[in-house]
């Protein structure tokens, strides 16, 4: 079984294959303050929980945005399963052409996601990442990574609304009724579920227009499932990083 983790700013995305098949998956709060031995239990827990015998993993990838969280998963990884993992950084193959001023800069993550892109669905493409950050990636009907756009995540714009103002209150992620808000809860609602459906379709339409061409829209992420009022998404895919983990591993693991 491969065991891939995505670790990311605000959650650390954890998959299980045999396989092409996705067998389990948790999303862990990323915690800075967590060692080896904390996260080295909660994941043999979480597979034992699943049915699954963590002594049967015999492949690791990491994909990771937190350098100081990544060390303490590489130990992890040493100390419960008895590996080092495979890690998503410069040197590793996964044919997707950057075409970024400087690719060392692009997110471990972005990467990921149009490797999966790619493969799974064809380009060209626009990737739409709904988490921590909304982040938009470019693929060229070559299927080469252009770039993309970074704008702070839905829960970050409302979480600043309950910081930075006086009275406005924490709200719950759920979708309004109505876009015209008849109370101040609504009205949040509002601007934050459409509001970012309103960002996602007017950059995925400057994306397009810039590509000169038809691109699929791809969305994936924790926050995903918020944007069916986006008009531009043509799929939801909410696994697509750990498929992209997946494909990686593979690819690097038959060019050794």
């Amino acid at each position: 079984m491969l065991l891939g983790m995505n670790i990311n700013n605000t959650h650390t995305l954890i998959g299980v294959f045999a396989g092409e098949k996705l067998l389990a998956n948790w999303r862990l709060a990323t915690d800075r303050l967590r060692t080896p031995d904390e996260y080295g239990l909660i994941v043999t827990n979480l597979l034992s929980m699943a049915g699954l015998d963590p002594k049967a993993v015999d492949g690791l990838i990491i994909a990771s945005v937190v350098p100081p969280v990544t060390a303490t998963f590489v130990e992890m990884c040493q100390r419960y399963f008895g590996r080092e993992p495979m890690q998503v950084g410069p040197g590793t193959k996964t044919g997707l052409p950057i075409r970024y001023e400087n690719p060392r800069e692009v997110g471990a993550d972005r990467v990921v996601n149009a490797v999966a892109g790619v493969k799974l669905y064809g380009p060209p493409l626009i990737l739409v990442d709904l988490g921590t950050a909304t982040t938009f990636c470019a693929i060229s009907p070559q299927g080469e990574y252009l770039g993309g756009a970074i704008a702070p995540g839905l829960m970050i714009a409302a979480e600043a609304l309950y910081t930075r103002t006086a009275k406005l209150p924490r709200i719950e992620r759920t979708r309004p009724k109505t876009a015209i808000g008849r109370n101040t809860i609504a009205s949040m609602q509002s601007g934050i579920v459409f509001g970012y459906a309103a960002l996602v379709d007017g950059m995925v339409r400057r994306f397009a227009a810039e590509m000169g061409c038809k691109p699929k829209v791809i969305a994936t992420g924790g926050l995903a499932w918020m944007m069916t009022d986006a008009e531009t998404i043509d799929l939801v895919d909410p696994h697509l990083t750990l498929k992209g983990l997946r494909i990686i591993y593979e690819m690097n693991r038959e060019s050794d």
